[in-house]
């Protein structure tokens, strides 16, 4: 099979960068920048089957299985009880930052890329406005950056995925629908019931049922801890599944499993979440290994002046303002607000999200806005990851100081 050579390669890259994995959280090098910088250094040998590109189908089924792990692992993390009840720093980044992100990429891409169809520049938008904690994982792993600051960047991470996949998917829908389906009102209807409306349903069923049945299993001495663990990929799957079979939105569907989970004993619930944390690192490594080796070289030929700017807008002020927006009226400090606007790396959510796009549009006609979205993440990469200990360090001196 042509799929072997990268598959043993990452698995050997995997098990070699874990050897050094703890003296990589005290350093500048990310798992995410080794991978990315191997993908791109290995790929003009070229790899027979990944010549389909994002087509291909290994990269197709891995990119679809992550995304539905990332989702619901991701979802299961949070305290949703906590998050309604607080309303803090998270909510207001989640719920005032974000839309104020999307809104400021929308009007930014509107006016450098005039050429682009609309529904493009919005997807553009869309997919660069969710944040990924874990390409700046010194920061959120520091001992020195204050506690709220750090459960403010983990759970808008966390969350805002999520959060952007609906406006995501109507954008794919434009795109790919024909001029009658777009002009009518029943397809959209339609469209809006089985996406919007059984994919959560059937997800947050899954999810809260099936925990309430770990839990009960767990405290009667049925289930052992290795099959807790296991439940978090069975019920990611479920949902997704489900969902559609019903011609539901699986992706929906396993977010909100994650978010209506069940499990509330903390060492079960802590058990699912770690297991699905672990298969979930090693299928995001293997898609930061493509992205390096199949998005980066075929998109690079398109980066002009507008790409860069944008690309670079989106990780400053397209982020950063919104975000400073967002806390006015918290006690929060400038040197926090601009600590949390600056740690909105732009990562995994992004890179899966295109790849959606990869498989339901195809990338004839959507290269330049596919382009963009890889010079951002590229950038986020390693700006991200090269600046998250010392900034860590620089942020901590002066909330020592009273500053924060």
């Amino acid at each position: 099979m042509h799929e072997y050579p990268i598959i043993i390669f990452t698995a050997l890259l995997i098990f070699v960068f874990g050897l050094f994995s703890r003296l990589s959280e005290r350093s500048p090098v990310t798992a995410p920048m080794v991978f990315v910088a191997v993908g791109m250094v290995i790929s003009p040998y070229g790899i027979d089957f990944l010549k389909a590109g994002i087509n291909a189908p290994l990269v197709r089924v891995v990119a679809e299985v992550t995304l539905v792990m990332v989702l619901f692992v991701d979802a299961s993390t949070i305290d949703l009880r906590s998050l309604i009840r607080e309303r803090g720093v998270p909510f207001r980044l989640l719920f005032i930052g974000l839309p104020l992100t999307m809104a400021l990429g929308l009007l930014s891409a509107r006016l450098l890329f005039d050429n682009m169809n609309s529904w493009a520049l919005c997807l553009m938008a869309f997919i660069l406005s969710p944040t990924d904690a874990a390409l700046g994982q010194a920061v959120v792993k520091s001992a020195v950056v204050p506690e709220n600051i750090k459960r403010a960047i983990n759970v808008e991470s966390g969350l805002n995925d999520g959060i952007a996949l609906p406006p995501i998917l109507v954008c794919i829908a434009e795109l790919s629908a024909t001029a009658a389906e777009s002009a009518s009102g029943h397809y959209w209807i339609g469209f809006t019931l089985k996406q919007f409306l059984f994919g959560p349903l059937l997800g947050g069923l899954v999810g809260w049922l099936g925990g309430v049945l770990v839990d009960k299993a767990s405290q009667a001495g049925w289930m052992n801890s290795t099959f807790q663990r296991l439940t978090s990929a069975s019920l990611a799957v479920l949902a997704f599944a489900l969902a559609e079979m019903v011609h539901g939105n699986g992706f929906i569907a396993a977010y909100f499993g994650g978010l209506m989970l069940g499990a509330h004993t903390p060492i079960v619930r802590e058990r699912i979440q770690e297991f699905g944390e672990a298969e979930g690192q090693q299928l995001q490594l293997f898609i930061f290994l493509l992205f390096g080796l199949i998005m980066v070289p075929r998109a690079a030929s398109y980066w002009d002046s507008g790409a860069w700017l944008y690309a670079v807008s989106s990780l400053t002020v397209i982020r950063m303002l919104p975000v400073a927006v967002s806390l006015v009226g918290t006690n929060l400090g400038w040197p926090s607000i601009a600590f949390i606007g600056w740690f909105g790396p732009r990562g995994i959510a992004s890179i899966l999200y295109l790849l959606l796009v990869g498989i339901s549009l195809g990338v004839a006609g959507h290269e330049q806005m596919i382009s963009i979205v890889v010079l951002t993440v590229l950038l986020s990469v390693f700006l991200h990851g090269i600046s998250a200990v010392p900034l860590s360090r620089m942020y901590a001196g002066r909330a020592a100081e009273g500053g924060s």
